[in-house]
């Protein structure tokens, strides 16, 4: 698996979420959504869990290459990205922020709707208003790729309930929402409540640091709260057991409140692989 430095490193979301898709297509055995329709748009070379019937026998006695006749079939499927980009998601342990996994996830899941058809858009929720950052449309998927390069996380998300006219729409769609999921009251919670829908899918990839999950500090130290800026003083072994128990006891309560229908947590640390997390996502959404 890719270490989520290394794509970090290479400072190129495109790239990064094309290595970490090849990576989940081989390991899957999936090829890109296309079918055998009347319309032929292109060759591309045989991969594994195409059907070899696919492969064009004539050419391969012409060039000696496995090449398999594509015709492409639309998606019917609207993917929107939901990024949180309050000030907590600058958050970072190992040289790695929570914003970064962010884009980079995100960045791998619209290469996998790119591959396939999806329509993909992409939305930000910042100082407690939705943002569209990409609309549905052509070359979607590259002004995704801009837009995530670009964002910035500041500011915090106050307590009240949004409403979101542009998630009203009648159509299915699948709604990927990336965050820590860190809130003062329920202000997250609500938020979720406000968008789900009968006719809408909502997966959520909850990113935590390790830090944040198990507390294994010791000593003293300044902490700041990146929303507000507040800053204090803390003796980690003073505060370790209260601090285990009540993040225990709040994700325990996220995950008993967000048993909706259509809703799934997914809960990842910053230093799981990228493409670990995602082929087990989407391993369990095949089966």
């Amino acid at each position: 698996m890719q270490l989520t430095t290394d794509l970090i490193k290479l400072n190129n979301l495109q790239l990064a979420g094309k290595v970490v898709s090849d990576e989940l297509l081989l390991g899957l055995h999936a090829s890109r959504r296309s079918g055998s329709g009347t319309e032929f748009e292109q060759y591309r070379h045989y991969q594994p869990g195409d059907d070899p019937k696919r492969i064009d026998w004539k050419l391969f006695a012409r060039t000696d290459k496995h090449l398999v006749r594509e015709s492409a079939t639309e998606s019917n499927l609207q993917v929107r990205f939901l990024l949180d980009l309050s000030g907590s998601m600058n958050y970072r342990e190992d040289g790695v922020s929570r914003l970064n996994y962010a884009r980079i996830l995100l960045a791998s899941l619209a290469y996998l709707g790119y591959r396939q058809n999806d329509q993909l858009s992409l939305y930000a929720l910042q100082n407690g208003a939705l943002q569209t950052l990409v609309p549905a449309g052509k070359q979607a998927f590259q002004r995704i790729l801009f837009a995530l390069q670009k964002a910035e996380a500041a500011g915090q998300w106050p307590p009240g309930q949004a409403r979101f006219p542009e998630f009203q729409q009648k159509q299915r769609e699948l709604l990927i929402l990336v965050s820590d999921l860190l809130q003062v009251n329920n202000e997250w919670l609500e938020l979720i409540k406000t968008v789900a829908s009968p006719r809408r899918e909502i997966v959520i990839f909850q990113v935590l640091g390790e830090q944040e999950t198990d507390f294994k500090l010791s000593g003293f130290y300044r902490v700041k709260d990146l929303e507000t800026g507040r800053e204090m003083e803390v003796q980690a072994e003073s505060v370790r057991e209260g601090f285990r128990q009540a993040i225990s006891e709040y994700f325990k309560t996220l995950e008993d409140d967000l048993r909706l229908p259509h809703v799934q947590l997914i809960r990842v640390k910053l230093s799981d692989p990228i493409a670990g997390v995602l082929k087990d996502f989407l391993s369990r959404r095949r089966a």
